[in-house]
Order: structure tokens, then C-alpha cells, then sequence
């Protein structure tokens, strides 16, 4: 990874649908060899794939809550199955493993309160291997999320 990788990356992570022309201009490359390097970072995994970042109120998801999770089971197969299970749900933004106590944070981002606790009362409680929940509501979300920062 050299410092032109880097700076390729820094400007496709702000502006995924930048050109490849813009993209060679602003590092200084010929289009062919930053076509290249592009093709490169996303065979080697450094560019995990494009996307767009959707406002969540824009399409009438107006509340956010992060939820901690406490096993009852460090068993590989019982965090196996939790963590495939939160992969289906669509509500379940992220999730994270953590070490310590509690073991599992998600973002979780719903219509309102009402279909908050639905899905808590409902689905996730019922999770395999959950002992737990605890839940704190965002108030406000503040900065960019999903930037990598680039050493």
C-alpha cells in the first residue's frame, strides 16, 4: 500500500461515484494506471464495495436505538447462530462483538418507538443465546459515519 494507494482510496471513500478520470487527475496518474490501481485495491479487499448512504429519515426511519447484548453462552456455536440470526434483520443496521461485558452492540434504526419495541419485544429477545438486552435511544447522530481514517 504506497502513498498513491492511499490517496485513491481517501478520495473514492468520500466520493464512491467520482470518475477515474477525476480520480487520475487529482493523484496525478494516467488514466490507464489509475484504472489499474483502482481494479487492484478492490481484487485485494482494501475497496470492499460501492454503495450509496441513504438518509435514514428520508425513507421513514426516525428512530435509532443502540442495543447491548449479553450472552448466556460463549459456546462458538451459539454466538455462530446469534450472529446469523442478527444478519437477517433488516432493522439490525450493524452489530459488533465486543470484549467484555456486554458481548454484542447492534444499531438498530425502526419507523418509530412502536416498531421498536415490537421487534425487541418479538425478535430480538428471542435471538438463540441472548440473556439480556439493554437499550439506550441516539438522540442525535453527530459526523460522518463509515469514513476510514487513512495512516
Amino acid at each position: 500500500m504506497d502513498a498513491l494507494n492511499r490517496e485513491i482510496l481517501s478520495l473514492l471513500q468520500e466520493d464512491g461515484r467520482m470518475s477515474a478520470t477525476d480520480v487520475a487527475r487529482a493523484v496525478g496518474l494516467s488514466l490507464s494506471s489509475c484504472h489499474r490501481r483502482v481494479k487492484e485495491l478492490e481484487a485485494s479487499g482494501a475497496i470492499e464495495r460501492y454503495r450509496a448512504v441513504v438518509a435514514p429519515d428520508a425513507v421513514g426511519l426516525r428512530f435509532e436505538a443502540i442495543v447491548f447484548v449479553m450472552m448466556n453462552s460463549s459456546a462458538p456455536d451459539v454466538l455462530e447462530e446469534f450472529e446469523r440470526a442478527i444478519l437477517e434483520l433488516p432493522d439490525v443496521v450493524t452489530g459488533h462483538r465486543l470484549f467484555g461485558d456486554p458481548d454484542y452492540m447492534l444499531r438498530v434504526l425502526t419507523r418509530d418507538l412502536a416498531a421498536y419495541q415490537e421487534l425487541y419485544d418479538r425478535t430480538l429477545s428471542a435471538l438463540p443465546g441472548v440473556q439480556r438486552l439493554t437499550s439506550t435511544i441516539v438522540m442525535k447522530r453527530i459526523g460522518v459515519e463509515g469514513t476510514v481514517p487513512i495512516p
